[in-house]
């Protein structure tokens, strides 16, 4: 009998051993004290090359791959583990609705791991502001995502793609980052997914959020946060891509002087189930060709709202259009690109307009 409580108690120590040797062996993968950030590459100018290094104009995008850019960057394993990989390779204004949900669905599956504390995005910055609303919308987690870009190919003089790796996963293993929503960070510069747009067609510091600011800067291999959005976002959203496959169709109509229907009753006639509307001014609707079109398209059940082109402050509801009257949807500060995507996911669970205008003003 005693021998076999010997026998028994050797197991119990053993197992015991074998468990915190595991659990050593997780720390060490880990590495001592650093967070586990995954960089996944979709191509863009940071993955671009020119014919010479002076080449900042008219070089070519996503033809550097992902582990090329992260060994053109040996300080990352100073700050983090790192690991990458190309979920897909595309100059940024090829963007489109199917890649959006491959990188939703593959950043919330990595997410869902305990060995991904953060993920890092490299993106071409033409559409660099959607993509990174659309993921805040839809990502299921509080867990850091940063978007990042660059103004420069990776072959130029002063190339900015290497400081704005860098600087990201910084900020993606940073806890100052969580719950914070997706963040865009090119440039020194932190700005929120919501409110960030490009802002200049080739400076360095093109990112900007007008009006509104920065949610803070990179100094000193460290983040510093000064404010964040009050808007729904992430782990608090009601959105959900994990079944879908696609996504409805919304188009955006600009408003001009001397504009006409005819975009509109094209879109119609495409099957759009939204139109956003990119007004002069606050939205307004010229009359007597676009007021009316837009009427006919919402009689024929598509979701209309008033967005503008300004780019800046609050599009006003029952302001320049009597949008109760005609049923409309106002984008509050989103501007036209913006607005679409939010569209377009709100379309997904419903289609009554004063349900999709609450959600114009929660996110």
């Amino acid at each position: 009998m005693l021998q076999f409580r010997v026998r028994d108690h050797m197991m119990a120590i053993m197992s015991v051993l074998f468990a915190l040797l595991m659990i050593v062996d997780v720390a060490n993968a880990r590495g001592p004290g650093l967070p586990n950030v995954m960089v996944l590459a979709t191509g863009g100018t940071i993955a671009g090359s020119g014919a010479s290094s002076t080449t900042v104009i008219g070089y070519t995008a996503a033809t550097v791959g992902i582990e090329t850019l992260l060994n053109a960057v040996p300080e990352l394993k100073t700050v983090a583990n790192v690991k990458g990989e190309q979920v897909f390779q595309i100059a940024s204004e090829n963007m489109n609705n199917d890649y959006w949900l491959k990188l939703a669905k593959r950043v919330n599956t990595l997410l869902a791991q305990d060995d991904v504390d953060g993920i890092v995005i490299t993106h071409g910055t033409d559409t660099i502001e959607e993509t990174s609303y659309f993921l805040n919308l839809v990502v299921k987690s509080k867990k850091p995502v940063v978007v990042v870009g660059a103004m420069r190919p990776s072959t130029a003089i002063s190339a900015d793609g290497p400081i704005n790796l860098f600087n990201a996963v910084i900020l993606a293993g940073s806890e100052g980052a969580v719950g914070k929503g997706v963040l865009v960070a090119l440039n020194d510069q932190i700005n929120a997914a919501r409110d960030v747009t490009k802002n200049n067609t080739s400076t360095a510091d093109t990112f900007r959020t007008p009006e509104l600011g920065f949610l803070g800067y990179m100094q000193g291999n460290k983040p510093y946060f000064y404010r964040q959005t009050t808007r729904r976002h992430t782990a608090d959203s009601e959105f959900d891509v994990s079944k879908l496959d696609v996504l409805p169709q919304v188009d955006i109509v600009y408003g001009y002087a001397n504009m006409n229907r005819v975009a509109i009753d094209a879109f119609v006639a495409a099957g759009a189930k939204g139109i956003v509307h990119a007004g002069v001014g606050d939205g307004s609707l010229a009359r007597p060709a676009v007021e009316p079109a837009l009427d006919d398209a919402r009689k024929k059940g598509v979701v209309i709202v008033r967005s503008s082109r300004v780019g800046n402050g609050i599009v006003a509801r029952n302001g320049e259009a009597k949008d109760d009257e005609h049923d409309f949807v106002v984008s509050d500060t989103l501007n036209p690109q913006k607005a679409r995507i939010l569209l377009m996911l709100a379309l997904t669970r419903t289609t009554d307009t004063k349900d999709i205008q609450r959600m114009f003003y929660a996110y």
